[in-house]
């Protein structure tokens, strides 16, 4: 694999083996298969007038249990994420790793001093460097006890960025309980991952009120359009939504668990609180996994390009449970 290569590009895999995307079964993208209950009345929407974000606002407020004043909106998870370390200007990186590629991508763009620890070990990080901590970790799915770690960061003098994509998936507490007792704590929150939208562009930085002040003092006004807010203001909303969501993904959970568990390619499960479960595979590597899936018109994500990893290793995302059954044919 390419050094920062995700999965999801379902584009290029159908037209490889010249069928339609529809087709496909993406286990490479951890998006929800789930989607919430959608009620947009186009006729609000005003492509002739700028954006305005309060009615969004008020339902990621209400949705996160943080004041407006603490969150900061961007096209997506990724472009906070550069937008974020672009501003902040910090010299010096801590990714704890594995770690989303983008993380390293845009340190290396950045030409920023990387260390990079193994989340396995919890070696203490740089002194005064931007300290990132995915929880719940990818590709693995773990959730860990944030706070002796915030502790120990803070005693470091580092700032810090929890990337809580996969949050609602884990129904585990979030870091935006300690904002009030670190200053320079940041917390990145998806919209697209669990509300099942990558094509809605939408995500956040949470902090205190201060730090989002200094954030939007230096950003443009309109990064967000009105038919993505008007989306994610509805999917918010959907109060039934995370009950259905987790009932539908245990059950996906439990069919991959029972294939994966009977298979003699499977070494080893990692426990996972996410949609997704990483595999170190044994007398098979994930290529060849990937090649004797493509005439079932299945995807997943050879997981080899992520630090720490190897070719033995693959993500396979949740979707519904009986497209998961095809599985059987191959594990």
């Amino acid at each position: 694999m390419r050094e920062f290569e995700h999965g999801g590009n379902i584009f290029a895999f159908a037209k490889s083996i010249k069928c339609s995307i529809d087709e496909v079964l993406d286990l490479s993208s951890n998006i929800n298969f789930v989607k919430p209950d959608i009620n947009i009345d186009l006729d609000r929407l005003n492509f002739s007038g700028y954006p305005n974000y309060s009615s969004l606002l008020e339902a990621m407020s209400d949705f996160y249990g943080v004041s407006s004043s603490m969150i900061s909106l961007f096209n997506g998870a990724n472009s906070a994420i550069y937008s974020l370390f672009n501003l902040l200007k910090i010299p010096s990186v801590t990714l704890y790793t594995p770690i989303y590629l983008e993380y390293k991508r845009v340190s290396k763009i950045l030409n920023l001093d990387i260390t990079l620890i193994d989340r396995e070990t919890i070696t203490t990080p740089k002194e005064g460097s931007f300290v990132v901590f995915v929880n719940p970790s990818t590709p693995d799915g773990k959730y860990y006890d944030i706070k002796p770690l915030l502790d120990m960061f803070a005693q470091k003098g580092c700032t810090v960025l929890i990337d809580e994509s996969f949050i609602e998936f884990s129904g585990n507490f979030s870091a935006i309980r300690y904002l009030n007792s670190y200053d320079n704590l940041y917390i990145l929150r998806s919209i697209s991952k669990y509300f099942a939208s990558a094509g809605v562009r939408v995500g956040a930085i949470i902090s205190n009120a201060k730090n989002i002040s200094n954030l939007e003092a230096k950003l443009p006004p309109f990064r967000v359009s009105n038919y993505d807010s008007l989306y994610c203001e509805s999917a918010l909303k959907d109060k039934e939504f995370a009950k259905r969501s987790q009932i539908e993904n245990e059950a996906s959970r439990e069919i991959l668990l029972s294939i994966l568990k009977k298979s003699k390619y499977v070494d080893k499960i990692f426990p996972s609180v996410a949609n997704f479960h990483l595999i170190r595979l044994k007398n098979i590597d994930a290529k060849e996994i990937q090649y004797r899936l493509k005439r079932y018109k299945v995807m997943l994500r050879d997981c080899s390009n992520f630090d720490g990893l190897d070719s033995s290793y693959i993500r396979i995302a949740l979707k519904e449970p009986k497209r998961m059954e095809i599985l059987r044919e191959v594990f």
